[in-house]
């Protein structure tokens, strides 16, 4: 909620409580962060490499340090679970304890090439504007800002503004750790402003946008304008193939947890579950009792594996896909944004909550009959981030993956994060990769020089 031109009363969605008030920034205080990034990196991009190293390793350090409060905030900003919380933090200490490896292993070529010496370097580009979603807001501000900074870039972080108390309080962990002042900035605001503003800023050479995918071909037609450099993970539609093969009831024991994870508000959520007809009443049945054995409550219990939506407003948003369920968990009554875990069947393909993005514990669940047709339907979507396949058979395993239009697949598993692996989407889930090494040289030019070494 609004409560001035430029406060924001953030609130915990497990109690509806104001539990903070953010001051928002406009224009003219993007553009003064902006400039202090710009003056930051000619001094940052020449720190040497080792040094540059032991200043991450020490904010990684500093997050280790700080990983319990961080869960705390999240819990309470966010209504992510403890458990995931925990893991969150620690996995954004993870991240950047992984880049701070970067520096000293940035390594160019040398090309043969006659009467010289032909040598590449990897450039930085500059100011990057990093525009953090609101669903999992401490990992994601990470993953772009640690190679970035190991890349020697300096880096704006716009939070989400209902999420922005863990990536305030890294920005502090950042300056304690003794990254120079400008190097590392945090800037909470609107899209339209903050976010927009590192669209149009010449200043800024890079914008990573997380989110949805019709703000992120807008980010993507604004940056056009200037030839700017856009890292895009947007939405997904993902399918959880089970083939009859496969031990359907591990496969439908973890199937809730690859949906309801963080209430489904997550863009790898495998929210179409597609069954060799053979098992589907088998599968279904079997579902239904993980479902309802899904918990749903106060994210602060050590118990409790899925908390409450973001807001009201989310919440509305995602009822509306919701006709006659096949069936449902439970959630709590009073207070919060809670809605129960939800399972929906299709008779037509085509029904918007089996072909949009919902981000929600909402899952669909279709036969299907053999390898072609689960394919089929598992590409027929414009998304393409994230999927898993469930079978005994090697060969059909590899096979299935191959075929399938995503970035990210899994195998009797649904495991799409790790921060040594790239991450990212094909179609309309977005654009380029993060993490792994791919993301260190995302924040980067390719520089080639030539010495000629002819009398």
């Amino acid at each position: 909620m609004i409560v001035a031109e430029d406060l924001f009363e953030v609130v915990n969605p497990a109690t509806e409580e104001v539990i903070a008030t953010v001051e928002l920034a406009d224009v003219a205080a993007t553009d003064a962060a902006i400039a202090r990034a710009k003056a930051a990196f000619d001094s940052w991009r020449r720190v040497a490499p080792g040094d540059r190293a032991r200043l991450l390793r020490a904010f990684a350090a500093a997050v280790d340090g700080d990983r319990e409060h961080l869960a705390a905030l999240e819990v309470a900003n966010a209504g992510h679970t403890v458990g995931n919380a925990r893991w969150e933090a620690g996995n954004a200490r993870d991240v950047i304890e992984y880049y701070a490896g970067a520096p000293e292993r940035l390594f160019g070529r040398q090309i043969p090439v006659a009467g010289g010496l032909d040598v590449t370097f990897h450039e930085p580009l500059g100011v990057v504007g990093v525009i953090v979603p609101w669903n999992f807001p401490m990992p994601i501000a990470a993953w772009a800002f640690a190679p970035a900074l190991a890349a020697g870039n300096t880096v704006i972080v716009k939070p989400a503004e209902l999420t922005p108390l863990t990536a305030l309080r890294l920005g502090e962990l950042a300056l304690r750790a003794g990254l120079p002042e400008g190097v590392l900035q945090i800037l909470p605001g609107r899209g339209p402003v903050v976010g927009q503003r590192f669209v149009t800023h010449p200043d800024v050479r890079k914008v990573v946008f997380t989110g949805s995918t019709a703000v992120g071909k807008s980010i993507m037609a604004g940056c056009a304008e200037q030839v700017k450099p856009v890292t895009l993970e947007l939405g997904g539609k993902s399918a959880n193939i089970v083939f009859a093969d496969a031990d359907v009831e591990k496969a439908a024991a973890a199937a809730p947890y690859a949906v309801f994870d963080n209430a489904g508000q997550d863009c790898c959520a495998r929210s179409r579950i597609l069954v060799e007809a053979s098992v589907y009443e088998e599968f279904v049945q079997r579902l239904e009792t993980a479902v309802r054995g899904v918990r749903v409550g106060d994210p602060k219990d050590e118990k409790t594996e899925m908390g409450p939506l973001i807001s009201a407003a989310h919440r509305e948003r995602v009822a509306s896909f919701v006709g006659e369920p096949l069936f449902q968990g439970s959630a709590p009554e009073g207070p919060g944004f809670w809605f129960p875990p939800t399972v929906l069947t299709h008779e037509s393909h085509q029904e918007r909550a089996f072909t949009e993005e919902i981000f929600g514990p909402v899952v669909s669940v279709v036969p299907f009959r053999g390898e072609d047709d689960a394919v089929r339907i598992a590409n027929a979507t414009e998304y393409g981030l994230s999927g898993s396949i469930w079978t005994r058979d090697v060969g059909r395993a590899l096979r299935v993956a191959r075929a399938v239009e995503a970035g990210n697949l899994s195998v009797n598993s649904h495991s799409s994060v790790r921060y040594w692996t790239p991450f990212g989407g094909f179609k309309q889930s977005g654009l380029g990769r993060e993490l792994g090494p791919d993301a260190l040289h995302a924040f980067t030019e390719t520089k080639n020089v030539f010495i000629s070494t002819e009398e």
